[in-house]
């Protein structure tokens, strides 16, 4: 079992950034792709980066160019840099053991980092 807090999160103007991280704990970090997502108001949670075990990076097409996602196995932790933020970035996010090319996840949701874009 792996427990994800996620922290970092804030009230920003449109324009400005945030890096929020997530902490795991549990001995098997190293081995999953990890995920940061997002759950806008009223709309289901979705997928917007992700991380494999040897670094390589996907990103949805929304936030390309805007976000990095990086992990640091040592500390067990994930980051994401967000900038140039935009009001539709507004949710709250959260990180998790992603399953392979699916949309599913292997853990329990942590409470998440709450993002607030104003314009």
């Amino acid at each position: 079992q792996v427990l994800f807090v996620e922290s970092g999160g804030g009230l920003v103007q449109a324009g400005g950034s945030l890096r929020p991280s997530c902490i795991a704990f549990g001995s098997t970090f190293g081995r999953y792709v990890i995920g940061w997502y997002r759950q806008a108001p009223g709309k289901g949670r979705e997928l917007v980066a992700d991380v494999s075990t040897s670094g390589t990076t996907n990103y949805a097409d929304s936030v390309e160019g805007r976000f990095t996602i990086s992990r640091d196995n040592a500390k067990n932790t994930v980051y994401l840099q967000m900038n140039n933020l935009n009001p539709e970035d507004t949710g709250v996010y959260y990180c998790n053991a992603k399953i392979g090319f699916t949309n599913a996840v292997y853990f329990t949701w942590g409470q998440g980092t709450q993002v607030t874009v104003s314009s």
